[in-house]
């Protein structure tokens, strides 16, 4: 049984295509994953390489849409990236999933118990609002970690396949806000309480000149740590020195929360 009552198996779901990320975040994300749930589930990789992936773990092609062509012509605006891979996700049916989705990055630390994120707010798109928009007061969602049903949301799908160039102009060429602006609309959007879902730069990282003097720390009740942007999680491990601002020393909880398959409070600050 599920948080939100039903009885069809929890899908957790990444997808891994291109070289950026080795098969080993994979692996330990579905580690991660492991060890932060406490119900079945079918983990799924979507990729198209599926060499090094932990057997354990579901492999499958990546999804083929009708409308690739239009994407990939529609992103071709200045100030416009990524690939949208996450549209097919919402397709109802998809490998066989049906109930409850969620989806991670592969650029995300799980670093405690996941049951207040896969059990909030049942039924509806939930996604952690975005750090600018929050500070902002605007709506919109970070997609490195997201909860929906495709049966329940089908529009998610539904809209952008019926005119795709239109939905990548209307949403900034950003696939997270099309997402969650799509669910808003409907009003089914539900925002991850921010304390879940946090981010390495914008909240573990001291202010300077303390990142020079006292280690990155994890937050009290962080459950899962993103690694947008950079640094990523290999960059961080011996100490990160991107910039005389952009710097920040050794995480030892991250070496124990991503490198093996142990966990720790000894570092989690209030």
């Amino acid at each position: 049984m599920i948080g939100n009552g039903l009885t069809s198996m929890l899908n957790v779901v990444c997808i891994k295509w291109g070289d950026k990320y080795p098969s080993f975040y994979v692996n330990r994300l579905h580690a991660g994953v492991r060890r932060g749930l406490d119900r079945s589930f079918r983990f799924l990789c979507f990729t198209d390489d599926p060499s090094g992936i932990d057997p354990a773990i579901e492999t499958h092609p990546l999804p083929v849409e009708p409308f690739e062509a239009e994407i990939v012509a529609a992103m071709q605006r200045q100030g416009r990236r990524g690939a949208w891979r996450k549209i097919s996700l919402f397709r109802p049916g998809l490998a066989d999933m049906s109930g409850q989705i969620i989806g991670f990055d592969l650029d995300v630390v799980i670093t405690g118990d996941l049951a207040d994120i896969v059990d909030h707010a049942p039924g509806r798109v939930a996604m952690r609002r975005e750090w600018r928009y929050e500070w902002l007061g605007k709506h919109g969602g970070h997609g490195s970690v997201f909860s929906f049903d495709p049966a329940l949301h089908p529009y998610l799908y539904d809209e952008f396949a019926a005119d795709p160039v239109r939905s990548v102009a209307l949403h900034r060429g950003s696939e997270q806000y099309y997402t969650s602006m799509t669910a808003l609309r409907h009003n089914q959007l539900a925002y991850l309480p921010g304390h879940l879902v946090c981010s390495f730069k914008r909240d573990a990282i001291p202010p300077p000149p303390l990142n020079y003097f006292i280690e990155p720390w994890l937050p009290r009740d962080c459950r899962v740590m993103c690694f947008h942007g950079e640094p990523k999680m290999d960059h961080v491990l011996p100490g990160y020195n991107g910039s005389i601002l952009h710097h920040s020393l050794p995480a030892p909880w991250l070496a124990e929360l991503w490198e093996s398959d142990g966990y720790r409070q000894a570092h989690i600050v209030a």
